[in-house]
C-alpha cells in the first residue's frame, strides 16, 4: 500500500498560513519547524500534521500563484478527505474563510473548495457511502 504523507508549499506569510489551516484541521500541530536559507535566500520552514500525514509550509514565497481560471502548467488543487463538510465550513467561516465554490452535484459525495491564503485551491470532500463504485461514481 502506497499513501501522500506530505505536501511541500512555498507560502508568503506563515501565520495567515496556519490561521487557515488550523481551522481546516484542528486536530493537527506543528509538528517540527526551524530556520534556514534555500537558494541562499532565508526561509522558515514549517511541518503541520499527524503522525502520519502533513503539510510542510517555507515561508518568503515570491510572485503569485497561477492563475486558477487558465489551463497554465501547475498545481489545480490539492484535496482531502472529511467526515462532515458541515462542520468544516463552519470552523473556516468563523476563521473568516468562504468556500470558493461547491463541487457538482453527485449522490453519494459533497464537496467544497477553499483558496488558502497563498492562492492554492483545496478541495475538502465528504463521501457519503463507504461504497468504492459509489464513492468513485462520476456524473454521467
Amino acid at each position: 500500500m502506497m499513501t501522500l504523507e506530505h505536501i511541500n508549499l512555498v507560502v508568503k506569510d506563515m501565520e495567515e498560513t496556519l490561521t487557515f489551516y488550523k481551522a481546516a484541521f484542528p486536530h493537527w500541530w506543528v509538528r517540527g519547524n526551524g530556520f534556514d536559507k534555500w537558494h541562499g535566500l532565508p526561509r522558515q520552514w514549517l511541518h503541520f500534521g499527524d503522525d502520519y500525514q502533513y503539510l510542510a509550509f517555507s515561508d518568503n514565497g515570491q510572485g503569485e500563484n497561477r492563475d486558477l481560471n487558465t489551463l497554465n502548467l501547475g498545481l489545480a488543487h490539492f484535496a482531502f478527505s472529511v467526515t462532515d463538510i458541515d462542520a468544516l465550513a463552519k470552523r473556516l467561516q468563523a476563521s473568516g474563510y468562504n468556500a470558493d465554490k461547491a463541487g457538482a452535484e453527485n449522490p453519494y459525495r459533497r464537496n467544497l473548495y477553499y483558496i488558502d491564503p497563498n492562492g492554492f485551491e483545496v478541495e475538502f470532500v465528504e463521501y457519503l457511502s463507504d461504497l468504492p463504485n459509489e464513492r468513485n461514481h462520476y456524473n454521467d
